[in-house]
């Protein structure tokens, strides 16, 4: 047994305005810089220096994302210039950071990989129109409200969809750090093919650098958080590089690393390609608005601050704007960028702004040291990238909480690891649309009782009457084809086997939003067929948008305004003034 409120109703303060509507009266029509301003003075100081690590972190994870899309290394880089300036200007949150992904990444190069050769220019081409096409999935749906969208990817599925992106990752990426020739598609062969014909191939100066990498960086991620071994890694082996001619050895290096800022163009595509790439742009619209979305909100809350979906989402969009047009690939707001910031101190975009600032001096002068980089040293750390989201805990929980959603995560990481990101996206979407529709198909309905300390809740099995001849029925949620013939039925059941018999019957609308077509159809079956038994319909806490529906659906007058109650305790009132009541 549970307790409610007497009040099913919420209300808003009359002082009180939704965040879009503040924003707007204080920044006009289209507002900008709210995660700038206002200034905090005592803060810069935090946020220069959280920008600062930001880019010591973020640097070689860019140039790793870049390595998983099939894109040069330098697109990495400039994911985080034009596009994370861009949204530091017109987002609404003071947190998200937006730059290269690793879902996204791996979206795109599943997809590209079989429209032109990795890492050419017709695969720039295509990347950067794949980001403009994301950024009109995301404008629309900003104009449209969709925004919604990103609430049914559930947390179980994106915890199988991040798991299995990882897995498919760290597969991709151990070739490279054998010294052979890998792909981020279908890697479990590639990986059957590397064990089986490409041994003699194998470089042992390689295997060597890539496990000397790879323990610097888990040892040192495990024991010593806060230092960017990445990074110290990457100017490491450059040196080690440079002064020991590694390439004379046969360990291969990443090339030459273009110095100065990305160029402005239209990404070249010819129409006839575009409908291949909705697909995949589709699937990237879906993951930047469940991932960007979610990362903000859990940042808001944090930190009890106010921001706005929609203006972040118009942010998001035109940071794949500047994506396309600046030669990289879709971007993202990264879960993993933006806890960095936050963990050095940083509280707003400030922090991005210098991150920009660090990356537009690597370009201009320090670009010309990566041509020493090894190639194995960056599979290596992009190998630790897929291995940190495999989210074994968020898994292991499931598993252990709710085992029928652990299977569902198990089928999505299954579907990615040995088919593709893409099949595995739309899986999830699938998957997640399956188990909302399973919980409102079967909410959880109750019959509310009167007691000294309030509402109670029952089971509808127990029968119980709210007083002698009345049963308060709370269905637990919006009414609609799916659920409608489950909520006739029950009350039904109630109506038919209530004793003593029924006088009322009372539908508390409480967790009711919405009415569907089905759904009204299905009250009004209900009022003829307790009419029927001698019971009349009464409805309580009928919120204002429900009431409307049921005024133009003619139930108003089929029901009558004298049978619907604001509360749930007024329904007691008026039941007790019925003649023959005690």
């Amino acid at each position: 047994m549970a307790r409610t409120k007497d009040c099913e109703r919420s209300v808003v303060p009359g002082n009180m305005m939704p965040p879009s509507e503040e924003i707007k009266k204080k920044t006009g029509k289209f507002p900008v810089l709210q995660g700038i301003l206002p200034v905090k003075r005592s803060q810069v100081p935090f946020d220069i220096i959280a920008g600062i690590t930001l880019a010591a972190l973020a640097i070689p994870e860019v140039m790793g994302y870049a390595k998983i899309a099939g894109m040069p290394v330098v697109t990495g880089l400039y994911t985080i210039l034009i596009p994370l300036a861009v949204f530091a200007f017109f987002g609404s949150s003071r947190h998200l950071v937006v730059g290269a992904d690793s879902a996204t990444a791996a979206i795109l190069a599943t997809a590209l990989v079989t429209m032109a050769l990795p890492g050419s220019p017709q695969y720039v081409a295509l990347a950067g129109m794949v980001a403009l096409l994301a950024a009109g999935f995301l404008i629309l749906s900003r104009i449209f409200k969709l925004g919604f969208i990103a609430d049914f990817l559930s947390r179980s599925v994106l915890i199988g969809f991040l798991t299995g992106v990882g897995v498919q990752i760290a597969l991709s990426q151990i070739p490279g750090m054998l010294g052979v020739p890998g792909a981020v598609f279908n890697p479990i062969p590639q990986l059957v093919t590397t064990f089986t014909s490409e041994v003699p191939r194998m470089n042992g100066v390689t295997i060597l650098l890539s496990a000397v990498v790879l323990v610097i960086i888990m040892a040192g991620g495990r024991f010593m958080k806060k230092i960017p071994w990445p990074c110290f890694v990457v100017i490491g082996t450059i040196i080690v590089s440079w002064a020991l001619n590694l390439t004379s050895l046969g360990v291969t290096m990443i090339g030459q690393v273009p110095i100065g800022l990305p160029a402005i163009a239209f990404p070249a595509v010819s129409p006839g390609q575009i409908p291949g790439l909705l697909g995949v742009s589709a699937a990237c619209f879906v993951v930047i608005l469940a991932q960007s979305a979610a990362t903000s909100r859990a940042y808001a809350a944090r930190y009890e601050e106010k921001f706005d979906e929609n203006v972040d989402l118009v942010g998001l969009g035109l940071s794949n704007v500047a994506a396309g047009i600046s030669g990289t690939f879709v971007v993202n707001g990264s879960p993993t960028k933006t806890e960095m910031v936050d963990s050095a101190g940083g509280r707003t975009q400030i922090a991005q702004v210098v991150t920009l600032g660090v990356v537009i001096v690597v370009l201009l002068f320090l670009a010309g040291p990566f041509s020493y980089l090894p190639g194995a040293v960056l599979a290596t750390i992009v190998f630790t990238i897929g291995v940190h989201l495999i989210d074994v805990n968020g898994m292991n929980s499931l598993f252990f909480r709710r085992p029928v959603e652990f299977m569902v995560a198990l089928i999505t990481a299954l579907t990615v690891v040995f088919t593709s990101v893409g099949w595995g996206i739309a899986l999830a979407i699938v998957l997640s649309t399956i188990a909302h529709l399973r919980h409102s198909y079967r909410p959880l309905n109750f019959l509310l009782v009167e007691s000294p300390r309030g509402w109670t809740l029952h089971p509808v099995e127990s029968g119980k009457q709210a007083a002698p001849g009345l049963a308060v029925y709370q269905f637990g949620a919006n009414l609609y084809y799916a659920n409608e013939a489950r909520f006739t039925s029950e009350i039904l059941d109630i109506a038919d086997t209530a004793r003593p018999p029924l006088r009322w019957l009372c539908v508390s609308a409480s967790s009711i939003q919405d009415i569907d077509f089905s759904g009204s159809e299905a009250l009004k079956q209900l009022h003829g067929e307790l009419r029927k038994r001698g019971v009349v319909l009464v409805m309580s806490a009928v919120e204002e948008p429900v009431m409307r529906q049921l005024d133009r659906d003619k139930l108003v007058d089929l029901i009558g305004m004298e049978h619907i109650f604001e509360f749930t305790k007024d329904v007691m009132v008026a039941y007790q003034k019925l003649p023959g009541m005690p």
